[in-house]
């Protein structure tokens, strides 16, 4: 099963470099159905996994000039401080064990099955995304709205260990009008810092197994360098169309297999 894991890790990472995201939101099921981690601690490198891919893959866009550096401040700020305390000071005082009527809900089966919608919404994103491009580059949205939805992508990436970027990428196209090849690098950025950050309000609440860590996100980084490479040949909208699909079966799956185990 280890060998598939990084199998699929490295897949994860080449699905970054020809899309510019939606591969990180498999690091967690790889982690629990193909590594045996936990799906709390699983959580937890899946932010690493993801943050240390995603800031490779925001270099090589900054490079290009696709990033937003006043934009990734502005939306990030209050992202990366619900992370922060989301990881720090939420997650650790979540019971195990909860009761709902007179079921015993195991915290890890609730966690599973919230990743697995996600996992259905953002292969529905992803299903149905088009290229759609800013008709100009000006502000047109409030400080609030930034605020707040950059707090639902912090609460997103906190508890379910996932970039977000399906959630990104058209806040920051239909919110703030960016083109969306500044778009996706700029998201890449938030990612980053989203996930790093969650990282860092772990330190101290779980033991790291750096080795592996450090192992599995250097495989997902050479699949980023690898799909970038290949993204000049490959039509990124068809393939992002094909890999929302097999997102939608893994999450159907994972509401089965979850519910078949309860």
């Amino acid at each position: 099963m280890q060998i598939g894991g990084y199998i699929a890790t490295l897949f994860i990472g080449i699905s970054l470099g020809l899309i510019g995201g939606g591969g990180s939101i498999l690091t967690v099921p790889v982690l629990v159905y193909l590594f045996g981690i936990s799906p709390i601690i699983a959580t937890s490198y899946s932010l690493f996994v993801v943050g240390s891919t995603s800031l490779i893959g925001s270099f090589n866009s900054y490079r290009k000039g696709f990033v937003d550096i006043h934009t990734a401040f502005l939306f990030g700020t209050s992202s990366i401080v619900t992370v922060f305390i989301t990881r720090k000071f939420i997650i650790p005082h979540i019971p195990e064990h909860m009761m709902i009527g007179k079921t015993i809900i195991h915290f890890s089966f609730l966690m599973m099955i919230l990743f697995a919608v996600l996992l259905v919404l953002a292969s529905v994103s992803m299903i149905k995304s088009k290229q759609v491009e800013a008709k100009d580059s000006e502000y047109k949205t409030g400080f609030d709205k930034l605020l707040l939805y950059g707090i639902i992508i912090g609460l997103v990436t906190g508890f379910l260990g996932a970039g977000g970027g399906f959630l990104l990428i058209p806040a920051l196209v239909l919110l703030l009008h960016l083109p969306m090849k500044k778009a996706i690098g700029t998201s890449l950025l938030i990612i980053a810092l989203n996930s790093l950050a969650g990282f860092i309000g772990d330190i101290g609440h779980f033991q790291t197994n750096w080795t592996f860590l450090l192992t599995i996100s250097l495989i997902a980084i050479v699949g980023v360098f690898t799909g970038s490479l290949l993204g000049r040949s490959v039509n990124g909208l068809k393939l992002k169309k094909a890999f929302g699909w097999f997102v939608l079966i893994m999450g159907i799956y994972i509401i089965i297999k979850e519910i078949l185990v309860l």
